[in-house]
């Protein structure tokens, strides 16, 4: 899959994408690849100062409205966030700090090297203009570990609920770091949920957040009729319009499911002044130059 697309294919990615809300590209990233990002990810945990980092990462918090400040000065940064079930009643971390991390975010792409590495080039690029991306800006990243047992569930949501702009425009990249299957909590979507209203918007006041209800159509359900589980080998990559519902089940396997994402909008759109992640010093960059 490396390399530039025919005019066929991208033809033919273009018209799924359209229809579906998504788009699947087995063997995006080599294996090598994969594996330099995650050492990369287990190298910054190692190096993490557990009385400066104990931030909780949840999407059930998120949909309260509920943000620390460190979640928002993730924005320009690379903080660690821990899973809702890491830490014991005596607030002592339950296993290791790299099985017991939610996340790292939101500036890798821009702050460290590898990162920096993986989330640009030309290939992407094109993704990108296929999708219909023709001025892309990266505004966030995030190393997602879903670590065996306590990996946390990832509610129903919509990326343009998070980094709103007019018109639409946000685009999710999905990199598979492991196999992703319904075990270990691979992703599940709504094919042609695109096509529907943005339900929520997640918005931001000063150092105050809130969810906003906008629209009462009811999220899908797993399992059902009109949802589908992306299973997909490590190397892969995932693109997801930012109105499409996606969600994925919480871990309880005894494997990973590391997952790497970019969310990126056009920079012909108006940026939301009130979305949650604002970059007033951290210049933004597209996936060349």
């Amino acid at each position: 899959m490396r390399g530039m697309f025919s005019t066929a294919q991208q033809a033919l990615y273009r018209q799924q994408y359209q229809r579906q809300g998504y788009l699947v590209l087995p063997g995006f990233k080599s294996l090598a690849e994969v594996a330099a990002l995650r050492a990369r990810a287990e190298a910054i945990v190692a190096a993490l100062h557990m009385s400066a980092q104990r931030s909780v990462f949840s999407t059930d918090d998120q949909a309260r409205g509920s943000s620390d400040a460190e979640f928002l000065a993730s924005a320009e940064s690379v903080h660690c966030f821990f899973e809702p079930e890491a830490f014991d009643v005596q607030g002592q971390l339950r296993q290791t700090p790299s099985a017991s991390i939610n996340k790292i975010g939101h500036a890798l792409h821009d702050l460290d090297p590898v990162f920096d590495a993986f989330s640009h080039g030309v290939d992407l690029a094109v993704v990108a203009d296929i999708v219909g991306l023709q001025a892309p800006q990266l505004w966030q990243s995030m190393h997602i570990f879903k670590p065996p047992d306590i990996g946390g569930e990832v509610r129903w949501h919509q990326d343009a609920s998070f980094l709103a702009t007019a018109p639409d425009s946000v685009t999710g990249f999905w990199f598979a770091l492991d196999d992703a299957h319904r075990d270990n909590g691979c992703l599940w979507v709504q094919p042609g949920g695109h096509l529907g209203p943005l339900r929520e918007r997640f918005v931001r006041d000063g150092q105050a957040t809130r969810m906003l209800a906008l629209d009462a159509t009811p999220w899908p359900r797993a399992g059902e009729a009109d949802t589908l589980p992306v299973e997909v080998p490590a190397g892969s990559l995932v693109v997801l319009h930012g109105l499409l519902p996606h969600w994925s089940a919480p871990n309880r396997s005894d494997r990973w499911r590391q997952a790497y994402t970019l969310h990126a909008t056009d920079g012909r759109a108006t940026y939301a002044r009130d979305n949650w992640l604002q970059r007033p010093t951290l210049a933004l960059r597209g996936f060349v130059g």
